[in-house]
């Protein structure tokens, strides 16, 4: 499946190593203001090349709004973004064509397909979640209209972790300092540990990986649908498509599992009329549905796949065992980089929830 959503629908396509890469966004409503500016500041945050801890592919990642966009402003039809690739070398590729790459999905993508765009990792590369980014821009703008603020930052890499926490009253002042930082967290101090860390995995020919945390305030309460649609369970799915994830945990998770229910459960109270709450272990969702409180959510990324040291693997060509040693560009962890993909993929389900409960109009005025 290459589309994603109900109402809020998102169509991404392209390979790392193709010409470029697009999406199609179906379903925004239309009165939206919308420039490619709104949508380049996030990707430029995406982006490769950016410092020594990512890969040395330097793409400019600059979008074309090709459609759904007139004097500014949102049209309610499909709109089409496209972001050429510039910066393309395939040639070491061509070498280890054949041999299965330890870690990626070299061997199960030709299980699946058969012919597949090896150069990259092709589409499975995670080279695609521009596309997503793109179209998060989008969705967060939209969120905006309605209070609903989105912020992901690095929790851990390497086992280094951060404890500090975030609350709605300093969020501009923490956005500040992750993107300020490059590996996007919230304590500087504990930054410079977490690239320390990194440069020596790459200096090793080897590669780390860690946690992202990302918060939503000022979700109203009611999002999600009962059963199969719920607002946690889509949520996971939407993490767990980006690639390289592979732990999803709402509010406290898995930590829930070693607690009594008199420590798991969140009390209520009321404060200003509004039922609130004491604490969020639940991670604002309740029965699937979001309960007013922040929405919480942490994902685990596995290191970096390729990596410069030597590995066992098999010849697919030749049906034998062999040995690879990857070259090329490659970030040596990706977490960094996968902070504003994280926001688009909270953004993207809470903008089509919005949308499928009511919260947002089909037509802005």
């Amino acid at each position: 499946m290459n589309t994603f959503g109900r109402i809020f629908r998102l169509t991404t396509w392209g390979e790392s190593h193709g010409f470029g890469i697009g999406c199609v966004v179906d379903g925004c409503p239309s009165g939206l203001e919308l420039t490619e500016g709104d949508i380049q500041n996030e990707l430029d945050r995406r982006r490769p090349g950016q410092s020594s801890i990512t890969t040395e592919r330097r793409e400019k990642d600059e979008v074309e709004i090709l459609s759904g966009v007139f004097l500014g402003k949102t049209l309610g039809t499909p709109i089409s973004m496209f972001i050429k690739n510039r910066d393309i070398d395939s040639e070491k590729y061509e070498s280890i064509k054949n041999i299965l790459r330890p870690g990626h999905a070299d061997f199960t993508w030709r299980e699946k397909f058969g012919h597949v765009d090896y150069r990259g990792g092709g589409r499975a590369s995670g080279r695609e979640t521009v596309a997503r980014v793109a179209a998060g821009a989008i969705a967060r703008k939209l969120l905006k209209r309605i209070g609903i603020e989105i912020i992901a930052y690095t929790k851990e890499i390497a086992g280094i972790r951060v404890e500090d926490e975030i609350s709605f009253g300093d969020i501009d002042e923490i956005r500040r300092i992750i993107d300020s930082n490059t590996v996007r967290t919230i304590n500087k101090k504990i930054a410079k540990d977490m690239e320390r860390a990194i440069l020596d995995a790459k200096s090793d020919g080897d590669s780390v990986g860690g946690i992202i945390e990302v918060i939503a305030f000022n979700v109203p309460p009611g999002l999600g649908e009962p059963i199969f649609a719920r607002l946690d369970s889509e949520l996971a799915s939407a993490m767990m498509s980006i690639p390289s994830v592979k732990g999803v945990e709402i509010g406290d998770g898995f930590s829930l599992s070693r607690m009594k229910g008199s420590e798991a459960n969140d009390e209520f109270f009321i404060e200003n009329g509004r039922i609130l709450t004491r604490t969020n272990r639940c991670g604002g969702i309740l029965g699937g549905i979001s309960n007013g409180m922040p929405v919480v959510v942490r994902i685990a990324i596995k290191p970096t796949s390729s990596i410069g040291k030597k590995q066992r693997t098999v010849d697919i060509e030749k049906m034998k065992e062999t040995t690879i040693q990857i070259e090329g560009r490659h970030d040596p962890c990706i977490v960094p980089r996968a902070v504003p993909v994280v926001e688009a993929m909270m953004s993207l389900v809470l903008a089509d929830h919005s949308l499928l409960s009511g919260f947002i109009p089909r037509r802005l005025s």
